[in-house]
């Protein structure tokens, strides 16, 4: 799977998708929930998603060790193998920083050639560290390897960020989003797990005490595709918008008020008013009591 842009938990979990789930076609019949994942120290490896998939699809995490590329060294052949047999020949390859033909694939197409490439090609003559074939090898055991009942669970544990929230009386909130289904009106004021595919947040998945409880729907955005970075970029600029709005609004009476109220840098001197020095309060004397003499036989 071909991805554009930098790495992310997402892209990682829907390649991770495409891994584990039967491939339409026949001849691609590697599969299967894996035991172990070998990953390096990237964002989208050490990100909390991938850690809380893995943790719901049982599949244990072991981190390479940093600075030392041997560790990922059959990754890397591969990489390299996909490099001179099959990107060096599709139009657009780059020789020497320019390209020996004209650019003409789609996104889709080089990922069609790559998957092409490793099913008629890379798997089925032998390998020269196990000596055969990989679909052989993979075949050669007749094990089963791991599967999840249907796609739509393994997008569910998969896919799907989940989040905790609380059930108010009018739904769920998430990202300026209100979902309502009518099983929530029993639940109000409960914690539950929301999962969400952040492809579209159109429509959202309600656990309570991890049993799933309803689907639950944003009726602002109902039948429509909605991305979560969709619902964040509308969210920055209305607050933007809103901001420049104030500032605007702020100028405009600032021209109507006298002078001393006027903010600073409104255009505008502020009449500054002399502090009021305190007055030096008089030394206040105080007499000394007299003393009262007495005489003698008073």
């Amino acid at each position: 799977m071909v991805f554009l842009g930098a790495p992310s938990a997402l892209n990682t979990s829907l390649a991770l998708r495409q891994a584990i789930w039967r491939k339409a076609d026949p001849t691609w019949p590697v599969c299967g929930i894996p035991d172990v994942l070998y990953v390096d120290h990237g964002s989208d490896f050490t990100s909390l998603h991938l850690e809380q998939a893995a943790a719901d699809l049982r599949i244990r995490l072991i981190y390479s060790a940093v600075a030392r590329p041997q560790g990922r060294g059959k990754i890397e052949r591969l990489f390299r193998t996909i490099n001179t047999e099959l990107l060096a020949e599709l139009p657009g390859n780059l020789r020497n920083g320019k390209p020996v033909s004209p650019p003409r694939l789609t996104l889709p197409e080089l990922d069609a050639a790559i998957g092409t490439y490793i099913v008629a090609t890379y798997n089925v003559r032998p390998h020269r560290a196990i000596g055969v074939p990989p679909v052989d090898a993979w075949r050669g055991d007749g094990w089963l390897s791991r599967m999840p009942e249907t796609l739509e669970e393994l997008d569910a544990l998969l896919v799907m960020v989940a989040k905790p929230r609380i059930v108010h009386r009018d739904g769920i909130r998430f990202e300026g989003l209100r979902y309502f289904n009518p099983t929530l009106a029993a639940y109000v004021g409960e914690p539950v797990t929301i999962r969400y595919d952040p492809r579209d947040v159109g429509e959202v998945r309600i656990f309570h005490r991890n049993v799933f409880l309803c689907r639950a729907v944003s009726p602002d955005h109902a039948g429509l595709s909605i991305t979560l970075k969709d619902v964040q970029a509308a969210r920055i600029a209305y607050r933007r918008r809103l901001r420049s709005e104030i500032g605007e609004r702020k100028a405009r009476v600032a021209d109507y008020l006298p002078a001393i109220l006027r903010p600073l840098g409104s255009g505008s001197v502020r009449a500054s008013t002399p502090k009021p020095t305190p007055a030096t309060s008089p030394e206040v004397t105080r007499s000394k009591p007299r003393l009262r003499t007495y005489y003698e036989g008073e």
